[in-house]
C-alpha cells in the first residue's frame, strides 16, 4: 500500500466552519444548513460539462428515516446555498494528513442462485486507495500522459480496479462478459475512511460507476449522463483552455498516475484463479508498464467513480466530546440540495 500512495498525491484544502450555532450557543440536531446542488449551475449554460447524451439518475438508496425527514425540510426551507458540497473541503484536508489515502470499499456480492436458502446478496468489503476526485487528478510530474485541462471540480472519490475482479460486476449490477459493456454501474456502495490526524471517521454511502475503454462511445451515454450533472466549472476556467475536456483522456490520465510497477498488475494472471491455471500470453507476475497506451492492461483497467448520496462525519479529536455531523442529498433528477443536521455522536 505505501508504494501506491506514492501515486497519489493530494492538495490540501481550507477547513470549512462548523455549523451554525443557535442563540442558546449550541448546535440543534436537525438544524440544517442547504447548499445548491452543482446541477443548478447548468442552467446557466457555460458550466455544462460533456456529455452527448441526458437520462435518469438511477433510484438513490432507500429512504431511512433520517432522509425522510430531510425530504421534509428540503421541501420546506429551501434556502440558496453555495453550489460545493459542504463535506469536500474538510474531507480532503483529513485524507491528505493521511500516511496511506487507504480506506475499506464495500459492495454487495450476488449470491449461488442454485442455493434456496442463502440470501440474495452479500456483503464484500476490500482496502483500496483513494485516487483523488472525478476530474481533478492529483498532480503527478511523471505521468506520461496526456492531460486534460484543469476545467472542472467535483466531490465524487475515485479508485482504480482490475475489470477481472468481483467489485467490476458487483458495481456493473450484471455478470462480467468479454463482449458485454466495459463502462456501467450505479450499484450501491459504501466507504469508510479513518483519518487518525483527524481523528475522524468518514463513511461515504451511495452509488458507484465503472469507466472503461468504451466510455466515449453511445452504450456509455447513461455512464456520462449520471456523473456529468456533478462536473462544475472550476473559478475562472476558460472554455476550450487546453482542449476539449475527454472522459477518455481522463481515464488514460488515471493509468499514467500509476507507477510502473502498479501500471504492470494490470498484466498479472486473472485474479482469484489456481496457480494450476497457466497465464494467457503476455500476462505474468512483477511486469513495468510505460505505455500508458500497453493494449493488455488497459484492456483491464478501469476506474471506478462514486456518487455520495449521504456522508457521516464522528469527529474524535476532542475525548471528552466527540462530535457527529450527518450530510445528505435530498432531490431527484439531478435537481436538489445538500442537508447538514448536526447528531449526537
Amino acid at each position: 500500500m505505501a508504494a501506491e500512495n506514492e501515486d497519489c498525491v493530494i492538495s490540501a484544502f481550507p477547513e470549512l466552519p462548523r455549523p451554525a450555532a443557535s442563540q442558546s450557543g449550541k448546535v440543534d440536531d436537525f438544524q440544517v444548513q442547504l447548499r445548491r446542488h452543482p446541477s443548478a449551475a447548468r442552467q446557466r449554460g457555460s458550466t455544462s460539462p460533456p456529455s452527448t447524451a441526458a437520462s435518469r439518475l438511477p433510484p438513490q438508496t432507500p429512504r431511512t428515516p433520517m432522509r425522510r425527514v430531510l425530504e421534509h425540510l428540503h421541501r420546506t426551507m429551501r434556502i440558496p446555498m453555495p453550489a460545493d458540497a459542504p463535506w469536500r473541503a474538510t474531507f480532503l484536508s483529513h485524507v491528505q494528513q493521511m500516511d496511506s489515502p487507504t480506506f475499506v470499499l464495500s459492495t454487495l456480492h450476488a449470491s449461488d442462485p442454485s442455493s434456496a436458502s442463502a440470501p440474495r446478496f452479500v456483503p464484500r468489503a476490500r482496502t483500496v486507495v483513494f485516487r483523488g476526485m472525478w476530474a481533478s487528478l492529483p498532480v503527478n510530474p511523471k505521468n506520461p500522459a496526456p492531460l486534460n485541462p484543469d476545467t472542472y471540480q467535483t466531490h465524487l472519490p475515485t479508485i482504480t480496479t482490475d475489470a477481472r475482479m468481483d467489485k467490476a460486476p458487483e458495481l456493473l449490477e450484471t455478470a462480467s462478459a468479454p463482449d458485454g459493456p466495459q463502462s456501467g454501474g450505479g450499484g450501491p456502495v459504501e466507504g469508510v475512511f479513518w483519518a487518525a490526524e483527524a481523528k475522524t471517521q468518514w463513511r461515504l454511502r451511495g452509488r458507484a460507476y465503472v469507466i472503461g475503454p468504451d466510455i466515449d462511445s453511445p452504450v456509455a451515454a447513461p455512464v456520462r449522463a449520471a456523473l456529468a450533472p456533478y462536473m462544475r466549472r472550476r473559478t475562472g476556467a476558460a472554455a476550450g483552455a487546453g482542449g476539449s475536456w475527454s472522459w477518455s483522456r481522463e481515464l488514460t490520465a488515471h493509468f499514467g498516475n500509476l507507477r510502473p510497477l502498479m501500471r504492470g498488475t494490470f498484466r498479472n494472471p486473472p485474479p482469484g484463479t489456481p496457480l494450476s491455471q497457466r497465464p494467457g500470453q503476455g500476462l505474468g507476475l512483477g511486469q513495468t508498464v510505460d505505455d500508458v497506451e500497453d493494449e493488455v492492461s488497459r484492456r483491464n483497467f478501469r476506474v471506478v467513480v462514486m456518487v455520495p448520496e449521504e456522508v457521516d462525519r464522528v469527529d474524535l479529536s476532542d475525548p471528552e466530546r466527540g462530535r457527529r455531523w450527518n450530510y445528505t442529498f435530498v432531490g431527484t433528477d439531478n435537481e436538489g440540495e445538500w442537508t447538514v443536521a448536526e447528531l449526537w455522536p
